[in-house]
Order: C-alpha cells, then sequence, then structure tokens
C-alpha cells in the first residue's frame, strides 16, 4: 500500500543575524542553508497494518507525511501510495487517502460541522446515497449526533476533534496519516478516539500510519513502528520486540512496605512513595521476586509492566547520538 525507496526532502533556509543593517545587506545577498528534514528514508507498509511512526520534534515526521500525502514533492527517491504518485495529486489517489493533522482544522469556524461535511461530500463526489450511509456509520461510533448542527466555535476540542475526523472520512479513504490527532485533548477523549481509529481500520481493513508524541497512543493502536531521528530511519518493526531488544527487564510495582536492603536484593528501585513502590526485575528472576513478593506480610496490588515506551524511546534516541557521535 505504502512505498517509500530513499525518500528525501531538503529545505533552503535563509538566515540571517538581526539587525537593519543585516536585513538590508539581505535584500541584495542571501545566504541559505540546507536543512536536511528527511535523509534517506525507505519502509514498505502492507494494506491493513496501524503503522506508528514516532520520533523526536523536528525528526522529519510531519514532512514525511505531507510528501506522502501528495502536499510536499520529495527532492530525490521514490514514493508510492496505493499505486500512486501522490506529488501528481490525481483525484484517484485523493479519493483513497486522507491526512488529518492535530493542530490544523478544516471545519468551517462559525458554521456548524454538518456544512463541511456537506462541502466535502460535494469535492469529492461522493453520491448523496452513500454520503447518508457513510455519515450513519461515522455518528454512530464517533457519537456526533447532538454535535453536527451546533456552531463549530461552541465545541469543545474534543468535539471538534471528532467532528474533524468525520470530515476527513466521509469519503471513505482506505489510507489514513494521521499527525498526533490526540493532541491536546483528555484521557476520556484520547480513549475515544483510538477505540475509533481501530474500529475503523477493521471495518475498512484501512492502513494507518500514526505520528504522536502520546505513546498510549501508540501501544493503543501500533503493533509495528518505525522510528526516524534526524530524517534518518533508526529503528522498523515489532513495537515489543524494540521494547525488549532495548530494556527487557520488568517492571513490578506493589503496595506496601518494605526495607530498602531487600528491595536492593529483589531489583533496582525505580520509584517509590508512601503507597506504592515500583522495581526494575530481570525476566529470568521474574518468577523468584514475585514468589517472594507474595509470600511477605502486607504486600499487595501486585502488577508486572514493561517498561513506559517513553523511556524505551527516550533509550533509543539516546543510544543513536552515542553512536553518532
Amino acid at each position: 500500500m505504502i512505498q517509500v525507496r530513499d525518500l528525501k526532502k531538503h529545505f533552503k533556509v535563509h538566515k540571517r543575524p538581526p539587525g537593519l543593517a543585516a536585513a538590508l545587506r539581505s535584500v541584495v545577498h542571501r545566504t541559505y542553508t540546507t536543512v536536511k528534514a528527511v535523509d534517506g528514508v525507505s519502509f514498505t507498509i502492507e494494506r491493513g497494518e496501524r503503522v506508528g511512526f514516532l520520533g523526536p520534534t523536528g525528526a522529519g515526521k510531519t514532512t514525511t507525511l505531507k510528501v506522502l500525502s501528495g502536499l510536499l514533492h520529495p527532492t530525490a527517491g521514490e514514493v508510492s501510495v496505493a499505486e500512486h504518485r501522490p506529488q501528481k495529486r490525481a483525484a484517484a489517489f485523493l479519493r483513497q487517502i486522507t491526512l488529518v493533522m492535530g493542530q490544523k482544522q478544516q471545519l468551517i469556524w462559525d458554521l456548524p460541522p454538518a456544512e463541511t461535511w456537506s462541502l466535502n461530500r460535494a469535492v469529492f463526489g461522493v453520491a448523496p446515497a452513500e454520503f447518508d450511509r457513510t455519515l450513519a456509520e461515522l455518528t454512530e461510533l464517533l457519537d456526533l449526533k447532538e454535535l453536527s448542527q451546533k456552531p463549530t466555535r461552541q465545541l469543545s476540542l474534543g468535539e471538534r476533534m471528532k467532528c474533524e475526523l468525520a470530515a476527513a472520512l466521509l469519503h471513505k479513504p482506505t489510507t489514513l496519516f494521521l499527525d498526533e490527532p490526540t493532541i491536546g485533548l483528555d484521557v476520556a477523549m484520547q480513549v475515544t478516539i483510538r477505540e475509533f481509529i481501530r474500529e475503523y481500520n477493521q471495518r475498512h481493513d484501512a492502513t494507518v500510519m500514526l505520528t504522536s508524541h502520546y505513546m498510549d497512543d501508540v501501544v493503543a493502536l501500533c503493533p509495528r513502528v518505525i522510528v526516524i531521528d534526524g530524517g534518518r530511519l533508526i529503528h522498523d518493526g515489532d513495537l515489543r520486540a524494540l521494547v525488549k531488544s532495548m530494556m527487557p527487564d520488568k517492571r513490578v510495582s506493589f503496595a506496601g512496605a518494605m526495607a530498602a536492603d531487600v528491595i536492593e536484593r529483589l531489583g533496582r528501585l525505580v520509584t517509590q512513595d508512601s503507597a506504592r513502590t515500583t522495581i526494575e526485575v530481570p525476566e529470568d528472576r521474574l518468577r523468584e521476586v514475585i514468589g517472594h513478593l507474595l509470600a511477605g506480610e502486607g504486600i499487595g496490588d501486585l502488577a508486572i509492566e514493561d517498561p513506559p515506551l517513553e523511556d524505551v524511546m527516550r533509550k533509543l534516541f539516546k543510544s543513536k547520538t552515542a553512536d553518532a557521535s
């Protein structure tokens, strides 16, 4: 569904020092520097996959999504989405994809979302009967019934995001590029959006490429992750395999008091407060440690988890930076 071969996107950026004299000099002579936003990235995504596209701020994620959706032309390399070259912006291609950016909106501010939906129906040439069926499905999945007739400016951020998703999916695209779709939303609304994305993916066998700085989005939705940093690909593979390779120890948390010397014998202390203690334990010692905790008095509410994905990504970026230096 998506094929990227040695994709490069470079920008020429004008730089000058502050001040009036420098501004006047720049009128006749400008100094440019080349910013390599994406620098030789390759990957393939199959139909129906949900893939997390991760990296620190400025890594090139949004630039890549804009190239894949045809908003930017690549400097070099080959890109194919649904057997189309995105930069040609062919009508058949545009009917198969959508790009949702959490920090941008397409809803008309002073009009109800229903007006934007009708406009999109006309733009994409969706037949009225098909439009009604799709809108009914999206209304059910996103609980939009009470929102469609309210002016957009009166909707909360979470309500607007749901209506934005509906506007982006009314033409039933099979490839979804989602750039921070849950940004700024509360925890409950983030869960709602994640459940909707998963349901849409399963109903329509849609390909989903998701960027997010909320790692809960990635853990909930994406079995596979592609990670870039500085415009270069540094990991492509199974999310659980990445976690295990970078931070193989398990985290065991429990309620109850325990002496510091006992904790030191069991594992490495991660956090401890009056209510709860969390330690890191090598996987080959997990059974032994759990047995010890279960036999102890006053120990309860035991939980075993992988390290947070935020910690895994931080370690990955740090290790790649050290390798580069």
